[in-house]
């Protein structure tokens, strides 16, 4: 039986893919096997050192602590790709209100007063205060070319926007899906001359941080708008409200609010919706709840921020899972141990990433407890697991 704790509430959808037979879930939980955590920062928690992998229920790891994890051979999933529509849809939606006025109308249209009549003097006497512009021929800049900037990029093409991208590290897989006319940037630099919007779709890191400043404002066309839906602290907020009082931003639309930004005519900034929908925490779930399941009975890695992707087929034989520094001889070192018990390796794979390596074996016996020690104890090792047949 392995016992899953969760920090928040999850989807029951994800939690309905681990079997109660197999699974005991619960929210206080002695030595659980795994952790599977939504928003809640588990910087300042005790992890047991029972846990084997936390699953983040969304894209972002911040509230993990992932490097202690990796040095405890403790695997850390999330969900990429899960919550992109959802994203997708409040940038647009964000690009709309900016280029309509639609914030700034709905506060003035709450705040009318008197008869239907005086209402609708005042209305047409005020609208023109909120003439605003058409998103065709105008130019997207999109930051970060993954699961959210291609559904973005894609769904402003459809729009009828030029859409230009900027993105070093795009995959393969994210370039086959991007739509054939979104044109490439140079650089940052070069994206931000040519855009009329800018949405930025990349993790916080110490090489995001503040990437856009009063230094990369002057870059931008007067009258641009700015679109952060991805992470507090990839802008520069100071700058960005300096470059907005001087009229040179038209409009910042953002998914975090705080005393800077709120209240301010030429913000739109929201309590954090970017994967605030039904759907997205039922797919969020589903993914980390499947990736965990997976690792936990096979050892099978996918979607792990801090492992390599790893997956060797069940055919036959005993299971064992092996985490370990990624340094020379661990697979030989591994090998004369099993040889000495006079094991059979049928079938092995093993993957790196990092410092980090993990081997997947199948061995034709059971393997006894000396020799799981045996290997506990080899000079890197990091974990051992044996897992049912």
């Amino acid at each position: 039986m392995f016992k899953i704790q969760t920090l928040n509430n999850i989807s029951v959808v994800g939690l309905e893919r681990l079997p109660r037979e197999r699974y005991e879930i619960a929210s206080e939980i002695a030595n659980p096997d795994a952790i599977l955590v939504r928003s809640a920062n588990m910087h300042d928690m005790e992890i047991p050192a029972s846990v084997k992998a936390i699953g983040r229920a969304g894209a972002g790891t911040n509230n993990v602590p992932v490097a202690e994890m990796t040095r405890r051979g403790v695997v850390v999933f999330n969900a990429p790709g899960a919550n992109a529509n959802a994203v997708k849809e409040l940038v647009l939606a964000a690009m709309l209100m900016a280029a309509r006025n639609i914030a700034q109308a709905w506060r003035f249209a709450c705040e009318l007063q008197g008869d239907d009549a005086a209402i609708h003097e005042a209305v047409e006497a005020g609208k023109k205060r909120f003439v605003g512009f058409e998103l065709p021929g105008r130019t997207l800049g999109v930051v970060g070319l993954g699961a959210i900037g291609v559904r973005v990029a894609n769904a402003a093409r459809a729009l009828g926007m030029q859409v230009i991208g900027y993105d070093p590290t795009i995959t393969v897989q994210r370039a086959w899906q991007l739509a054939s006319d979104v044109k490439q940037a140079l650089s940052l630099d070069d994206l931000l001359a040519r855009s009329d919007f800018v949405t930025f779709h990349v993790p916080l890191t110490d090489q995001t941080r503040n990437m856009i400043n009063a230094e990369r404002i002057r870059v931008l066309p007067k009258g641009a708008v700015l679109l952060n839906f991805s992470r507090q602290g990839i802008l520069d907020d100071e700058a960005v409200i300096a470059a907005l009082d001087a009229g040179h931003l038209y409009a910042y639309c953002c998914d975090f609010p705080n005393n800077r930004l709120k209240g301010h005519p030429r913000v739109i900034a929201l309590p954090h919706l970017g994967a605030s929908t039904k759907e997205a925490e039922d797919n969020c779930a589903i993914m980390v709840a499947d990736q965990i399941r997976d690792y936990l009975e096979d050892g099978n890695i996918t979607n792990s921020v801090n492992f390599p992707d790893i997956i060797l087929a069940r055919t036959e034989g005993y299971r064992l899972t092996i985490v370990n520094s990624n340094v020379p001889n661990m697979v030989g070192q591994i090998s004369t141990d099993l040889a000495a018990a006079g094991l059979n390796i049928v079938d092995m794979l093993n993957r790196s990433r990092g410092d980090i390596a993990v081997t997947l074996i199948d061995v034709d016996q059971p393997c006894p407890e000396a020799t799981l020690a045996q290997i506990q104890a080899i000079d890197g090792v990091l974990s051992v697991r044996q897992l049912d047949a």
